[in-house]
């Protein structure tokens, strides 16, 4: 099989195991009569799979069609990277350990969902974005638009608290860490962001170096 391919097909099998993965939890909780969407759809982590699913699909077709990704989805799939790493290192250091909502009381999340957007995602993702070194390369200067899709939804996150108080993490709710320690969330999670972004570049760049020094020998 071709370089676009493989690339190509793994991205359309991932992007469908994390949109498949948010049907499948939406469908057990819709058969629990617990799915509350104005709740769960607010999730970061919710969020990011069904962008890092879509961004997937869209690059995979691309590539499955003989089409080269263009320069901007690859900036896009970047974005949608870190999105996920963030998503995958906050729920192992910060939220797995977190209090249930009381609502949700007795109710066990379905298992491989669970591990698809908080773990195997993130992993995978990663790799598919370091490996594809026949893409178009992203400069550090484009890495900046990696933070538009976080910043919209906490921007969206803070205002909906503030106006309902109902916060999707207890790290951006003033009443618990106060003004700033939201601020200091924030800052923390932007440093992060891009410190991935720029390592994801240049692990990248390293890896088409490599292979172009193998293809010479």
């Amino acid at each position: 099989m071709t370089y676009k391919g493989v690339f190509g097909w793994f991205r359309l099998l991932l992007g469908a195991a994390l949109l498949g993965s948010v049907v499948w939890q939406v469908t057990d909780r819709i058969i629990n009569n617990l799915f509350r969407p104005w709740d769960y759809f607010t999730k970061l982590s919710i969020d990011s799979s069904i962008f890092a699913g879509i961004v997937l699909v869209v690059s995979g077709l691309y590539l499955v069609n003989h089409k080269s990704e263009t320069s901007r989805l690859n900036v896009i799939r970047l974005g949608a990277t870190v999105a996920m790493i963030v998503i995958g290192a906050g729920y192992h250091l910060l939220l797995g350990d977190s209090a249930v909502d009381p609502r949700d009381v007795g109710y066990e999340w379905p298992v491989l969902p669970n591990l698809i957007i908080h773990t195997y995602g993130p992993m995978l993702i990663t790799l598919d974005y370091i490996l594809s070194v026949k893409g178009p390369k992203t400069n550090f200067r484009k890495a900046l638009w990696i933070l538009v899709f976080p910043y919209i939804w906490v921007a969206f996150s803070i205002i909906r608290g503030l106006l309902i108080n109902d916060w999707p993490y207890w790290f951006l709710n003033p009443a618990e860490v106060g003004g700033s320690g939201v601020a200091l969330y924030i800052l923390g999670f932007t440093i992060f962001g891009l410190g991935l972004g720029f390592v994801l570049i240049l692990l990248r760049r390293l890896a088409q170096k490599l292979t172009g020094n193998l293809a010479n020998v």
